[in-house]
């Protein structure tokens, strides 16, 4: 008996090896004793290893790494337990790598690792005996794992069904685990905790378990694979019997649900109302819908799709109204005062009379919150008969918005203004597009360059909607935007838009708004009677002014309808009361304490000047102080002041020094004196050049110690050589002084074209004086 045949049968007991025996490391396979397995080798340590062993015992170890992707692997990279393999047979092929036969013999643990000199590992070994005694806890624990493997063979596709016969008649409990185990579809860590298992039994309750749960997992595959299977020939089915049904229908001549419905969206789109061009695109959409089956994804987008070209109005639209008087009528019963929009909607019906086809004008209105912007734009398409639409654009991030997705996505649809247009049921709305200065910008694309095709005139006439696709003529449209500030519009959109701008109210405005509009509106919104509240004329003042201070009118519609609300509950508790009167004694109790108490600026005095402001919800009087005292810094300012007002605070103080010989002004002022300048209302942000004359004059009345004028405030920039230059906001700033009591207003020369929009009861009451030279302000304020 040879050597290799005395350790084959005496494999359970200690049986004397080489002390050293090559090593052959594979990447991703594990042999197990008992096991014939063929093997490509090529990196050359391992080939000398295998020719090596060829040509002595022909008894090599085989070991796993635990990394595949490792060339050179290292005793770190490799497994402890491994399998001592004899080498059938070997072949060598025409690149030099090796093909080899190999069959495991045992267990082994290398103890030794070193690269000897010929260029291959060599290990030391120590075998692992699989000593135990056959009982019947083992036999029934060995034919459980039969019965799981016979199981696991039926499941798997991939394991001959042959291989149950073999592994019924293994006896032995190492052999059975170990010719299991090869089989088993796992991964390679698996397979190697089982190989490391050297108790037959310890082995065998593993893969129990692993068999248990891939028993389960092929199940559940399998019943997945049912549901697949069963769905697909119930839609072959369904597809086949629905071609069967077409060609029985065919032959008696008859039409399914599906083909009427084609037939029917075909006879929609021969209409004069759909262009040529959209009949072209959609007979090419509904070839594709005959050829698709009902429950296909795609037939639903194309069906969609061409409810949305049936649904829009092509070639819709609403007859305008050409009565100017009508128009006129209208506007005027539904906003007070407006005038340049009014005349401006009646500029554009009186030019449609004529030319019966004119470009939609692209109006923009600008002004505070609360003046009627929005709501003038629904009076103007009640007064040419058109409908009104309305999108807001606040918040707008996406370009998409506007002009739709592709029909390339999933969900996509058309953008607002396809939406909209859809909605007015006719090409010719009016349409507004409202807080067009909140559009957002994002990262992905700029919603306002979308907006640079739909408000050109030139350019409109062909809007491409992204899910459309097709050319939409915008140019019927009457387009209105509306903004509170203009800095916000990019310059490009601003060069396409007719601005008109509206400015705050005054409080006889109001009076006259609150007491003809909103005071009816709401009574009858509350179902109050004429016969059961009235609301003194002294009363509505009251609240103008001390419930309320906007440029608007928005809040002031909230208070009436607060009073309303009050006034019906009265109503509801006490059932006798038939009519209530508010008097200004009587509404604070409807209406609680007053909002705002009018605190007066501070009057003119040595330093003390009173300044106009323009903010984005009118005009504001604002006090401006300024006080000397020994020190070397010339200029200290406060007030949270923005970098134009600093820099209009240093031109005043040049020209303050440039005319000091003049004035008799000693220039030890200006050297050993520092001027604090202040603004009060601390918290809130300043800045602007129009306070450049008031900051000037207050400058030259602390030098001569002269207190300015009562009564009069000021607006403009300075130079630093004293010339006034034009200032905007002018009439909101009037307005604010008009409110504040003030008598006299001095404002720049250049903005005299301005004076035109004030109204005439201010203009009564207030002393305006253009001026265009600090030499001519400081003689009006002071006396000099």
């Amino acid at each position: 008996m040879s050597e290799l045949e005395k350790l084959k049968s005496d494999k359970n007991e200690n049986i004397k090896i080489p002390d050293m025996l090559p090593m052959l490391p594979v990447r991703d396979l594990i042999i197990y004793p008992a096991m014939v397995l063929p093997l490509s080798i090529g990196r050359s340590k391992s080939v000398k290893a295998l020719e090596e062993a060829m040509s002595t015992n022909r008894l090599i170890f085989l070991v796993t790494q635990k990394t595949i992707q490792i060339e050179d692997p290292s005793p770190n990279d490799i497994y402890n337990i491994g399998t001592i393999c004899e080498i059938l047979q070997i072949l060598k092929m025409p690149d030099n790598t090796l093909k080899a036969l190999l069959e495991g013999i045992m267990r082994a643990q290398w103890t030794d690792f070193k690269l000897n000199d010929k260029g291959y590992i060599e290990v030391g070994l120590k075998v692992l005996n699989e000593k135990i005694e056959h009982t019947t806890e083992t036999e029934a624990i060995m034919r459980h794992a039969v019965s799981l493997f016979e199981q696991y063979i039926k499941l798997s596709p991939r394991i001959p069904i042959e291989l149950s016969v073999s592994v019924g008649s293994i006896d032995d409990p190492a052999k059975l685990a170990d010719t299991i185990a090869a089989h088993l579809i796992i991964k390679n860590i698996d397979k190697q905790i089982i190989l490391e298992l050297i108790n037959p039994i310890q082995r065998l309750e593993k893969i129990i378990k692993i068999l248990d749960t891939e028993i389960e997992i092929l199940n559940i595959e399998k019943r997945i694979q049912s549901r697949v299977r069963n769905q697909i020939e119930k839609t072959q089915k369904e597809y086949y019997l629905t071609e069967q049904m077409k060609a029985i229908q065919k032959e008696l001549k008859q039409k399914d649900d599906t083909q009427k419905d084609i037939d029917d969206i075909k006879s929609k789109f021969n209409t004069d109302n759909i262009p040529q061009d959209v009949k072209e695109v959609a007979e090419k959409e509904i070839k594709r819908l005959e050829k698709m089956m009902l429950i296909s994804p795609e037939a639903t987008v194309i069906r969609t799709y061409l409810d949305w070209l049936l649904d829009l109005p092509w070639k819709q639209s609403t007859d305008d109204n050409l009565d100017l008087l009508r128009a006129e009528n209208i506007l005027n019963k539904d906003h007070y005062g407006l005038r340049k929009v009014k005349d401006r909607v009646l500029e554009y019906l009186a030019v449609l009379a004529r030319v019966k086809k004119i470009k939609g004008p692209i109006l923009c209105f600008i002004g505070p919150p609360g003046v009627g912007k929005t709501s003038i734009a629904k009076s103007i398409a009640k007064s040419l008969g058109r409908n009104f639409v309305r999108i807001s654009m606040g918040g707008v991030k996406d370009e998409s918005e506007m002009r739709g997705h592709r029909r390339t996505y999933i969900g996509a649809m058309p953008g607002k203004i396809i939406q909209s247009i859809k909605k007015a049921k006719a090409n010719n709305p009016v349409f507004l597009l409202d807080e067009i200065d909140k559009i957002g910008l994002d990262w992905r694309s700029d919603p306002s360059a979308a907006l640079l095709e739909i408000l050109d005139p030139e350019q409109n006439y062909a809007f491409n909607d992204h899910y459309i696709d097709i050319n939409f003529d915008l140019s019927k449209v009457m387009f209105i935007a509306t903004a509170n500030n203009l800095n916000n519009i990019p310059y490009t959109l601003l060069d396409r838009l007719e601005f008109i701008r509206f400015t705050g109210y005054t409080d006889t405005e109001k009076y006259s708004i609150a007491k003809n509009f909103i005071v009816p509106k709401q009574m009858k919104e509350h179902g109050i009677n004429d016969n059961e509240l009235i609301i003194e004329n002294s009363t509505l003042k009251l609240i103008i002014e001390n419930y309320t201070r906007e440029a608007g009118v928005r809040n002031l519609t909230r208070e009436i309808a607060n009073l309303c609300r009050k006034v019906v509950m009265k109503f509801a508790k006490r059932h006798k009361v038939s009519l209530i009167t508010l008097t200004p004694n009587n509404i604070n109790k409807y209406l609680g304490i007053a909002n705002y108490t009018r605190e007066h600026v501070s009057d003119n005095d040595v330093g003390v000047v009173t300044g106009l402001a323009w903010t984005e919800v009118g005009g504001e009087v604002l006090t401006i102080e300024i006080n000397k005292m020994k020190g070397k810094t010339p200029l200290v300012l406060t007030g949270k002041l923005g970098d134009v007002m600093k820099e209009s605070a240093q031109a005043a103080l040049t020209y303050v020094r440039s005319i000091a010989k003049r004035y008799k002004i000693k220039d030890s002022i200006f050297t050993e004196t520092e001027f604090h300048i202040h603004v009060p209302e601390g918290a809130v942000p300043k800045d602007g050049p129009s306070a450049g004359i008031a900051i000037a004059t207050a400058l030259a009345s602390v030098c001569l110690n002269k207190p300015i004028k009562k009564k009069i405030a000021m607006t403009g920039e300075i130079t630093i050589r004293g010339r006034i230059l034009g200032i905007g906001g002018l009439k909101e700033k009037i307005l604010a002084a008009y409110r504040e009591g003030l008598k006299t207003i001095l404002c720049p020369l250049s903005n005299k074209k301005d004076l035109t929009d004030i109204p005439p009861e201010v203009k009564k009451k207030m002393k305006i004086i253009t001026v265009s030279h600090m030499d001519e302000v400081l003689p009006i304020t002071m006396k000099i």
